[in-house]
C-alpha cells in the first residue's frame, strides 16, 4: 500500500502550524527532524524546512536534493555552505533578516525562531545560533506535536491498513505457537509476516534514547523483567545490547504470553496487545486480565470529544485500586509507569498522553492507544491494548484483532 497525500493536505498542515506560531508570536520555525519533515513536506531528506509565520515554506536540503525535489510538497533548494545559512534566510524571508542598526538601539523585540528542542541536538542548535546571532530561540516542540496530533482521513487509512496487517500476522503466529518455541522464534515469525506486507521494518519513537523493534513479546517471568523502555512491560530481550522484548527463553504451558506488537505502513503505526496462554492461567492472573478489560470498557464509555485525557487515567487508577491491584498496575514497584495510553501516528509516543496533568480535551482526529496491563514479578504480565480514533460522536476502534484471554 502506498498512500498519496494530496498537495492541499500539506498546505493545510503548514497553515495549522502557522496559526499556532502566530498565537505564540513566533516569526519562523526551523525544522530538521525526519518525521516532522516528512509530515510537512512528504520527504525526509536531510536538511532544514523553514516555515515563516506568513507565506510559503522553503526546504533547504543537504542530501539528497534530487530526491527531495521529486518527493516534497514544498520549494526545494540545495543547502549549500552552512556559513551562508543566515544570508540565505534573509534573502528568502526578509522579515527574518537582522534589523538595521538603528532599530537595534530602539529596543525592538528580537526575531523569534522556533526549533524542535525535544529532539534537536545541542551541537546543531549551537551552529544555528552562530549563523543567526540576532535570533531569540524558543521551543517549538509542542507546536509541531500538537499540529500532528489530529489525523486526516489519509493518515487514518494508513493506520487501518497497519491494523489489518498486524492482525493477519497475529493469527498466523497463534496457529503455529507451541510449547518449547522461543519468544524470539514467535517474534521473528510475526516480523517476517508483516514485512512481506509492507511493514517499514521500524517503529519510530520521539523520546530520547527510546527504541522499539516491532513490539514486546514475552512469556512468564521474562515479560515482567523491567527495563529502560518507558512502558509497563519491558521483556528480557537478547542481552544488555537489546534489553527489551523477546528473548531465547522457551515458552511453556499455563503461563501468560504477552504479545504487544505493532506495524508501520507508509510511516504510520498501529499498537496493540493481546494476552495468550497455552492451557490455563492461575485464577489471580485471570482476574487481573479481566480487570484490564474492565478498565478498557470503562474508558471506552468516555471516549468522546470533550473528555479530558487526565480523567481517563484517573478512572483507570480507581478501577485498579478497587480490584486491589494498584501495586501491579502498569508495572511494579519503582518501574511502574504513570500513564494509561498515548497518541500514535508517525511515532509510537505522540500526543495526547492519558496521564495526570494532561488536560487536553479529546478531539475528532486524535488517535490513542490504550493499554491497561498488570505486572507480576517472576510470573508475567497480562493486559490488553487497542488503538482508537476519536470521531465527532465517539470513537472508532482501529484495532481489529480478536479480544479476550486467548486460550490455545
Amino acid at each position: 500500500m502506498t498512500t498519496t497525500i494530496p498537495q492541499t493536505e500539506y498546505t493545510q498542515r503548514i497553515q495549522r502550524l502557522q496559526q499556532k506560531m502566530l498565537a505564540e508570536n513566533i516569526d519562523g520555525f526551523i525544522l530538521s527532524q525526519n518525521v516532522d519533515l516528512y509530515y510537512l513536506t512528504g520527504s525526509m531528506q536531510t536538511g532544514y524546512l523553514i516555515v515563516p509565520a506568513n507565506g510559503e515554506p522553503l526546504y533547504l536540503v543537504r542530501r539528497s536534493v534530487v530526491r527531495a525535489q521529486q518527493e516534497a510538497a514544498a520549494v526545494v533548494e540545495p543547502l549549500g555552505s552552512f556559513r551562508d545559512f543566515g544570508a540565505r534566510l534573509a534573502r528568502a524571508f526578509p522579515p527574518l533578516a537582522p534589523p538595521p542598526a538603528a532599530a537595534q538601539t530602539t529596543g525592538q523585540p528580537p526575531i523569534r525562531l522556533a526549533a524542535e528542542f525535544d529532539v534537536l541536538p545541542v551541537a546543531q542548535l549551537q551552529r544555528l545560533q552562530q549563523v543567526l546571532p540576532h535570533v531569540a530561540w524558543v521551543d517549538g516542540s509542542t507546536l509541531i506535536r500538537e499540529t500532528r496530533m489530529l489525523k486526516s482521513p489519509s493518515e487514518l487509512a494508513c493506520i487501518r491498513e497497519a491494523a489489518r496487517v498486524i492482525d493477519v500476522a497475529f493469527e498466523d503466529a497463534l496457529s503455529k505457537l507451541q510449547p518449547g518455541m522461543t519468544e524470539l522464534e514467535v517474534m521473528a515469525g510475526i516480523e517476517y509476516a508483516i514485512r512481506r506486507q509492507g511493514h517499514l521494518g521500524t517503529m519510530r519513537m520521539r523520546g530520547y534514547n527510546q527504541e522499539v523493534i516491532t513490539g514486546m513479546l514475552g512469556a512468564g517471568e521474562a515479560a515482567a523483567v523491567p527495563t529502560y523502555f518507558d512502558g509497563p512491560a519491558g521483556g528480557q530481550g537478547l542481552g544488555p545490547a537489546g534489553p527489551q522484548s523477546a528473548s531465547r527463553r522457551p515458552i511453556g504451558s499455563n503461563e501468560p504470553i504477552l504479545i504487544d506488537i505493532g506495524c508501520c505502513i507508509d510511516g504510520y503505526v498501529i499498537d496493540q496487545t493481546r494476552t495468550v496462554v497455552i492451557g490455563e492461567l492461575p485464577e489471580d492472573l485471570v482476574r487481573a486480565y479481566e480487570t484490564a478489560e474492565q478498565i478498557l470498557r470503562s474508558v471506552e464509555s468516555m471516549l468522546h470529544p470533550g473528555t479530558e485525557c487526565e480523567k481517563l487515567y484517573m478512572l483507570s487508577l480507581q478501577i485498579a485500586h478497587q480490584a486491589g491491584l494498584s501495586d501491579h498496575f502498569m508495572g511494579f514497584g519503582d518501574d511502574q509507569v504513570k500513564f494509561l495510553g498515548h497518541g500514535i501516528g508517525l511515532e509510537v509516543d505522540e500526543l495526547p498522553v492519558l496521564a495526570k496533568g494532561f488536560r487536553y480535551p479529546l478531539e475528532p482526529g486524535m488517535v490513542i492507544a490504550i493499554e491497561p496491563k498488570f505486572t507480576f514479578p517472576n510470573r508475567g504480565v497480562v493486559g490488553i491494548e487497542n488503538s482508537y480514533a476519536i470521531t465527532d460522536t465517539g470513537f472508532e476502534k482501529l484495532t481489529v484483532s480478536r479480544e479476550g484471554l486467548i486460550r490455545l
